[in-house]
């Protein structure tokens, strides 16, 4: 079997919004337009190709990161759409790391929303191109033209518009294409399928003109032949425009911007163009790059048929029928089902039992694929999420994938004692598909804990339980995942010597605990120049201090934001060994959270809260109560917007208080930002109810 599709007319793309903003009314209207589906669903009435999970379909939201494959213009597009809500977010975070290009889908009502910033910083961090579509034009509100200051003031977006509105709000007719100034209107008849070319509206020739000019202006920056025609008064073809913008976008120098409707089927077909005309192929983008694990040198990657296999496996699904699916995306070589591979992190041969290309939760098998691919392989039984296989004559490992610290926890309990193995391996099985899902068992109150992104996120994960996996269990209230750290630096000093008969255990260990920034872990440093301590002991430290870091003293809970060196010690050349050391590890940082005077930190939220002006002063007034820092506030249309931050604790349930408020008018989203320190007479009170 041989490519079907040059390498030059692939498409890995990912649709990326904030909740609600028309990310997947607008994949069912692609996957109609390319005849990947003969009838588009809603999901409004929870019949669209891509939510096929039935927590997605009863709540009308995206949950999970859904793949497919379509065809347009002798190309191929692989699509991944993503979740809006934050509580999901991981999902985005993993399907960007593939990806070589995204669409962000923006309301023309609510604008530069907090998840589109999330997004757009998202893909920033991962170098991906991207375009953006302005949906909803046809909504009560929608202003093209604020959306576009918006994305410019609030995401420090350079962007070029290629398109303008053709009316707005009921009067939303189609749109002006503005590389060859011609408007497009679509046809509702046949749910926008057929368009008509027609002249520009005169009314409209003028602003069309002036729009025209600029995005030549911005073109002529990034191509020579465009910069010549520019200086010399001539006008750009369309196909030199469409060069230009493209090498502006794939530099990131530009962002072009769509507009549309996808719910009443218009300006959908001139976004799928875009997608090929401007969005790089693999081989667009630079060679990826991974370590030797051998040599630890940096390795490149070309994408080639040609080149070694390097695939790195980006999400793991649970599949009733066929067991584990591990998605992957191929940046080099080719994969054959049945073929053997080898897991570069864990140092382990697999076998490649079937190749499948999903769509939706749909499987098609395949024989081979190849370079530039986004496939699903079954029977990879110890690849877990962010690994990289490969040839085992050629190996590399690639970057992983970087997950957020959850922020809510859950205690659960099964509801029979025979319910108890069932749960165990139900909750291994999520947690190895979702890495931002953390179960823990809580050694002091005997709990096991599920923590998570957010009520919602954890919501979702125990009806499954319940649902998908059949598992009876008790859930408890929802419980801030608090973190612990130090406020002082300190210097501590364990001396471990247990003498019993026979030989004894001796270690001796210094440590220096410097507070270090709250958004990170826990670091080690060997630091003993004079080799005070054997170098084969180190280890035994570092995992000694490591694993008490899990619990702290303030209520059992992660220990944060330390830097631990390791600046002197002794041994003994008879009674010294790997536990002792280890011992003296843990037994070290705990005295130095005793001395540090350690405090429990509390997941702070970034909040926004849109409501009709007529409630402002009853929502500021309860967000007073909160221990809610409000920072700013504007205006969106009749509504005011306020900015802040929460902690976390004083905000479950606020949606019910939010609509009983604002009579169902008022809507908010949160989402973490940074962890700060628990009042005195909080912490004693939270510290309290754990003992």
């Amino acid at each position: 079997m041989s490519r079907q599709f040059p390498l030059e007319k692939n498409r890995n793309i990912g649709i990326l919004a904030h909740i609600d903003a028309g990310k997947t009314t607008t994949t069912e209207r692609i996957l109609y337009y390319t005849g990947r589906v003969h009838k588009m669903g809603e999901v409004d009435q929870g019949t669209a190709t891509m939510d096929w999970m039935v927590q997605e379909q009863e709540r009308g939201i995206t949950i999970t990161s859904a793949s497919t494959t379509c065809f347009w213009k002798e190309h191929r597009i692989n699509i991944i759409d993503t979740p809006g809500h934050v509580d999901f977010t991981v999902e985005v975070e993993r399907s960007l790391r593939v990806l070589d290009g995204a669409v962000i889908v923006l309301c023309a009502v609510g604008g530069v929303e907090p998840q589109t910033e999330t997004v757009w910083r998202q893909a920033q961090r991962y170098h991906v191109p991207c375009i953006a579509y302005i949906n909803k034009m046809d909504r009560m509100g929608s202003d093209y033209f604020a959306v576009l200051k918006q994305m410019q003031n609030r995401l420090g977006a350079k962007i070029i518009p290629v398109q303008i509105p053709i009316g707005s709000e009921d009067n939303f007719k189609g749109i002006i294409d503005l590389v060859t100034m011609k408007a497009l209107v679509f046809d509702d008849d046949s749910a926008g399928v057929k368009f008509q070319e027609t002249s520009i509206p005169d009314e409209l020739l003028k602003m069309a003109n002036e729009f025209r000019q600029q995005m030549i202006e911005m073109a002529a920056e990034n191509d020579a032949e465009v910069l010549e025609k520019f200086v010399n008064n001539q006008v750009p073809s369309a196909e030199q425009l469409r060069k230009a913008i493209r090498t502006a976008t794939i530099k990131h120098n530009y962002i072009p911007v769509f507009c549309g409707s996808s719910f009443k089927h218009k300006g959908v077909q001139p976004v799928l163009d875009a997608i090929c005309d401007y969005l790089p192929s693999p081989i667009d983008i630079p060679p990826v790059e991974g370590l030797d694990p051998e040599t630890e040198k940096i390795k490149k990657r070309k994408a080639s048929d040609f080149e070694p296999l390097s695939a790195l496996a980006f999400k793991i699904m649970t599949d009733s029928y066929v067991g584990k699916l591990t998605f992957l995306r191929i940046y080099s070589g080719v994969l054959k089902s049945g073929s053997h591979i080898y897991n570069a992190n864990r140092k382990r041969k697999e076998r490649v039992g079937k190749l499948v290309r999903m769509h939706a939760n749909k499987q098609e098998i395949v024989d081979e694929v190849y370079a530039g691919d986004i496939i699903a392989a079954i029977g990879l039984k110890d690849t877990k999420t962010g690994e990289t296989i490969c040839e085992m004559h050629d190996q590399i490992i690639l970057e992983t994938i970087k997950f957020p610290e959850p922020v809510v926890s859950l205690a659960i309990e099964p509801a029979t004692q025979a319910a108890q193995d069932k749960m165990s391996m139900a909750l291994n099985k999520v947690q190895e598909e979702d890495p931002s899902f953390i179960v823990t068992f809580h050694k002091d109150t005997g709990q096991t804990l599920i923590s998570g992104m957010g009520e919602l996120h954890l919501e979702v994960i125990v009806d499954r339980l319940i649902r998908e996996f059949k598992v009876e269990a008790n859930v408890g209230k929802p419980q801030v995942a608090y973190k612990e750290t130090i406020s002082q630096k300190v210097r501590v000093e364990h001396k471990l010597v247990q003498q019993t008969g026979g030989r004894g255990q001796y270690a001796h260990v210094v440590l220096d605990l410097i507070p270090a920034e709250r958004t990170k872990g826990i670091t080690f440093e060997n630091c003993i120049i004079k080799g005070a301590i054997p170098k084969e002991y180190i280890p035994n430290i570092e995992e000694g201090v490591i694993g008490s870091a899990q619990s702290g003293l303030l209520g059992g809970y992660p220990v944060i934001g330390i830097e631990i060196k390791l600046v002197d010690g002794s041994f003994h050349e008879v009674d010294s060994s790997d536990i002792a050391f280890r011992m003296a590890g843990a037994m070290a940082l705990n005295e130095g959270l005793k001395k540090g005077n350690s405090v429990l930190l509390e997941p702070i939220m970034l909040l926004e809260i849109v409501i009709p002006l007529d409630y402002l002063g009853d929502v500021i007034g309860d967000l007073g109560s909160r221990r809610c820092k409000i920072e700013s506030m504007s205006d969106r249309g009749n509504c005011k917007v306020i900015h802040g931050v929460a902690p976390l604790s004083e905000m479950f349930g606020y949606a019910t208080i939010i609509r009983s408020l604002t009579q169902g008018r008022g809507t908010y989203t949160i989402e973490p930002s940074y962890y700060f320190e628990v009042p005195k007479q909080i912490q004693e009170s939270i510290i309290g109810r754990i003992y």
